[in-house]
């Protein structure tokens, strides 16, 4: 491993083209998780409530919804509409949907482009946290944070969800990171997931006392505290205001093209601001402040 890492140091041009090829096979996975996670807590929502129905005394007799269980990995990949099994050769990055023209090879039923365009996406955030943080362990833990951050911004954009199951570990993780001082010290790690979560709670919090209605989930708060335990608290009023500014120019658009009324996500702005913020906060930062 030493010897891998001494010869991308010496090389660049060797990492570049290996983190663009890593980069794609993940967005192809990527494009797994983003599918499959909000189904996947459909199920696991949907068995809770059969077991819930089926413990009630006058319910014993409740049916269980029957279905094949959803996983990352089962069943194997198909189209949504004829259900032809995808072959390997059909599920190289980008590759395969320019072969195919963006069609299924069995029924001609169009493929999304979201697909090749999450890869192509993937790759260059990954090349660029590699062109910041060049080969270190900070760009090591720069990539898990980039590929975590694409999944809970699109599953949010699409669901409206941002799950524990990621915004949870990524707060560990950064908390874990920062023992050794990665990105900060480990008690600015620590104030940083606090303050993270706690400032919007409370804008929330205020906002149902005022209006008694919720404006937001706590998805947020979480993700806003996993970036607090990456970056430390300096960088949190940088990632409001970002992710406030994002949201403000996107929302006006969508106003005019949206239902009254209709959710807006507020996580992906959150975790593109807190992405700008890891990779250039600092010279933000400095601009700002004129210094």
């Amino acid at each position: 491993m030493q010897e891998l890492i001494q010869y991308f140091i010496a090389t660049p041009t060797a990492l570049y083209i290996f983190i663009a090829v890593l980069g794609l096979c993940i967005g192809s996975f990527l494009n797994v998780v983003i599918y499959r996670t909000p189904l996947m807590l459909e199920q696991e929502w949907t068995e809770e409530c059969q077991l819930l129905l089926n413990s009630h005394p006058d319910k014993v007799d409740q049916a269980i919804i029957d279905y094949d269980k959803l996983s990352l990995s089962s069943p194997a990949s198909s189209c949504p509409n004829c259900h032809h099994r995808i072959r390997w050769y059909e599920n190289i990055p980008v590759i395969s949907w320019l072969m195919l023209r963006g069609k299924c090879s069995s029924c001609k039923h169009p493929i999304s482009i979201r697909y090749p365009l999450i890869e192509i996406l993937t790759a260059l955030c990954s090349l660029l946290v590699v062109y910041v943080f060049g080969a270190t362990l900070q760009m090591l833990g720069g990539l898990l944070l980039t590929w975590t951050l694409i999944v809970l911004t699109f599953i949010d954009f699409d669901s409206q969800l941002l799950p524990d199951r990621f915004t949870l570990p990524l707060a560990a993780l950064g908390l874990l990171i920062n023992t050794y001082a990665i990105y900060t010290t480990a008690s600015q790690a620590i104030l940083g997931y606090v303050i993270g979560f706690l400032c919007l709670w409370i804008v929330y919090y205020l906002f149902k006392i005022f209006t008694g209605k919720e404006g937001m989930g706590y998805g947020d708060f979480k993700l806003l505290a996993a970036l607090g335990a990456w970056m430390g608290p300096l960088m949190l009023p940088l990632i409001v205001l970002l992710s406030s500014f994002l949201g403000a120019i996107v929302g006006i658009v969508l106003l005019k093209i949206r239902k009254e009324n209709q959710p807006f996500a507020f996580g992906p702005y959150i975790a593109i601001a807190g992405w700008i913020a890891f990779l250039w906060g600092d010279q933000i930062m400095k601009i700002y402040l004129g210094s």
